[in-house]
């Protein structure tokens, strides 16, 4: 498969906060920027297998600074690295003051995805050629974050049989 550049995944969003997405201080629910990610993320993630995906792991979401109402909520995502089956897309959320056009980021995310076919087995997904200077950094850092999501999981996995194996 050829590789694809990542600039063809990239996928941007733009939304205002509105009172009902908000908490009762006045800031978008996290929850709400969760729901975002994952859309996005999922978008950019076909648009570089052109397959469907699944999420396969969510990490690193770190909320930097609330998002208030009346302020705009930009998302912004494209593909970062490509293993096998499986694709990174980096999510950053920004905040606009639509009156002052103070603009600040107020998230990050990292999420995979695993391509599937029609009856939901994996499918080999294209590599990403990463072009610009922030693209080469997070493809040249997701061999990293890929081994932590490794080592979490078998964490978790031993955890789980131990407690199993105690009832």
């Amino acid at each position: 498969m050829d590789a694809k550049p990542a600039r063809l995944s990239r996928t941007v969003m733009t939304d205002l906060v509105l009172p009902p997405d908000t908490n009762h201080y006045g800031t978008i629910f996290g929850g709400k920027v969760m729901a975002y990610i994952d859309k996005i993320a999922a978008i950019s993630a076909m648009r570089h297998s052109r397959r469907p995906v699944v999420t396969a792991s969510s990490d690193s979401l770190d909320f930097l600074a609330p998002i208030k109402v009346g302020e705009a909520i930009h998302i912004e995502a494209f593909v970062t690295y490509t293993h096998r089956t499986s694709i990174e897309v980096y999510v950053k959320i920004q905040s606009e003051d639509l009156m002052t056009g103070d603009v600040r980021v107020t998230a990050t995310s990292y999420l995979t995805f695993v391509a599937v076919d029609e009856e939901g087995q994996k499918v080999e997904v294209p590599p990403v050629l990463p072009e610009t200077e922030e693209e080469k950094m997070h493809f040249e850092t997701a061999p990293d974050r890929m081994q932590m999501r490794i080592e979490r999981k078998a964490q978790r996995q031993r955890r789980l049989t131990m407690r199993e194996s105690s009832t």
